[in-house]
């Protein structure tokens, strides 16, 4: 037996126990079920809650001996430079196995933000012997709905911390804050600030704690009002530097945990007046292609996209051929990459 996820899952409620929560009767609840257009709206929503709710776990339709070629990878989105170097890992490895790979975007949730049971029964109906998710929140129902159905998973770059036992792949996020602030502070600057994404997310945490960690092994002050959330958005980021600015003794660098955000805070600089990194200096994080084309070209923090996901996929393999990871989280390095963006601060 493969296992994918905290502990063992119990055999889940029978559809007339779901049925009953919903106050509806047996047939009506399995033509929800089995994705039957001839339900009336109001009657779906509510069965389709009490099945969320209870946990309900629809049985497997696939013989995964037959279809042992075939992995699924479920990503936040298809729109991002991020997601082509994950697409680019997971391919690469994916050929090196003899690996089919079907992509999917954005479909843990459905559009009012609750969980989406259509991927699962679409990866059951494929008949996909592994997923790999790449920045997706999964509910505790869909945990426990993989690990039902021992269909062998991995994270990569997980949102939030994954329950005991789930396996993740993922960058030295701590380290790459350190590092960013390492150099900043090398360079002699004193008043460095950090934009960061979200504070619930765990790589941008970590990102803050490596900023924060080596801020104080530099005997340097610590000032809350130079940490600023921007929720990985490069319009946010552009407010939160604008507020950076107008503090009465503005930063003279600035760390961003994403190259995106970078852009923001560049956008902001530029329309007070500032120049990088004569009057200000930035590092990012990410190294994504568009870190090279900003001009100045943008000092970041690598982290190793491709690498993460190719791992990510070599995990699955041995997962779905039965085997554990010794560990169930594999960190990457990360590394800084200088370019032009800063340089020592002004007198």
């Amino acid at each position: 037996m493969v296992r994918t996820g905290s502990a063992s899952v119990a055999a889940g409620p029978t559809l007339a126990v779901v049925a009953r929560e919903a106050g509806v009767s047996v047939p009506t609840a399995s033509k929800v079920v089995n994705g039957r257009e001839d339900v009336a709206p109001e009657t779906r929503r509510r069965v389709t809650e009490a099945l969320d709710r209870l946990g309900y776990v629809r049985r497997p339709r696939f013989d995964a001996a037959k279809t042992s070629g075939l992995v699924d990878l479920v990503v936040h989105s298809l729109e991002t430079s991020w997601s082509g170097a994950v697409l680019h890992g997971v391919e690469a490895a994916a050929h090196d196995a003899g690996l089919e790979v079907v992509v999917s975007a954005g479909l843990t949730r459905n559009r009012a933000g609750r969980p989406d049971r259509g991927w699962m029964d679409k990866l059951t109906a494929r008949g996909s012997s592994g997923v790999l998710f790449n920045l997706a929140e999964l509910t505790s129902s869909q945990y426990g709905w993989l690990d039902q159905h021992r269909i062998p998973y991995v994270l990569i770059d997980p949102v939030l911390e994954p329950p005991p036992g789930v396996v993740s792949v993922g960058a030295a996020n701590w380290q790459g804050g350190v590092t960013a602030t390492e150099h900043l502070l090398a360079l002699g600057h004193e008043r460095i600030a950090v934009v960061a994404g979200h504070q619930r997310k765990m790589c941008s945490s970590a990102r803050v704690a490596g900023y924060r960690s080596a801020l104080a092994a530099a005997g340097m002050r610590q000032r809350p009002e130079y940490v600023r959330h921007a929720g990985f958005e490069e319009s946010a980021a552009h407010r939160r530097t604008l507020e950076l600015l107008d503090l009465p003794g503005p930063p003279t660098a600035v760390f961003v945990c994403s190259d995106h955000m970078a852009l923001g805070v560049y956008e902001a600089l530029a329309e007070r007046g500032l120049r990088v990194p004569d009057d200000i200096s930035v590092v990012g994080f990410d190294d994504l292609p568009e870190a090279r084309w900003t001009t100045p070209a943008l000092t970041t923090v690598r982290q190793p996209l491709s690498e993460m996901a190719a791992t990510a996929l070599r995990l699955l393999v041995r997962m779905m051929e039965g085997e554990r990871p010794e560990s169930t989280r594999t960190e990457l390095s990360t590394r800084l990459v200088e370019r032009a963006s800063t340089a020592p601060p002004r007198d």
